[in-house]
C-alpha cells in the first residue's frame, strides 16, 4: 500500500490485538471500507491507526499470522479479514479493538 494507485483507499477495523510472543502486536483485521489490497501491498507497509477518541499512531507490518489460516488475496478479498503481526511507534499509543486502520 506504498502508492496510491486509482481509488483503492482500504480502511481496516481492530477486530482483536494481542501482544505478539516475540515482540510486536497482531491485529486481527476486517475491511470496513474500499477495495481490498493485496498481500503484497500489505507485507511490509506502513498503515496509520486511528482510535475511537482520535488518537494515532504509525505501525509497521512485520508480517501475517497464520493462526487463522495462510493469507492469500483470494481469501482477503472474499472474507475481508487478516491477521497481521506489526511494529507500533515506541511512543505511540497501544493499538487496541475497534480503532481503524488506513495506509499512512
Amino acid at each position: 500500500m506504498g502508492s496510491t494507485q486509482g481509488v483503492r483507499h482500504p480502511t481496516f477495523r481492530v477486530l482483536d490485538a494481542m501482544d505478539a510472543p516475540h515482540g510486536g502486536r497482531i491485529l486481527r483485521l476486517r475491511l470496513q471500507s474500499g477495495e481490498a489490497p493485496s498481500i503484497r501491498e500489505l507485507r511490509d507497509a506502513r498503515l496509520r491507526a486511528v482510535s475511537p477518541d482520535g488518537r494515532s499512531t504509525i505501525v509497521n507490518v512485520r508480517g501475517f499470522a497464520v493462526f487463522g489460516g495462510h493469507p492469500s488475496d483470494n481469501r482477503l478479498a472474499r472474507s475481508g479479514r487478516i491477521d497481521i503481526h506489526v511494529d507500533q511507534e515506541v511512543s505511540g499509543p497501544t493499538v487496541g479493538a475497534h480503532w481503524e486502520i488506513r495506509p499512512a
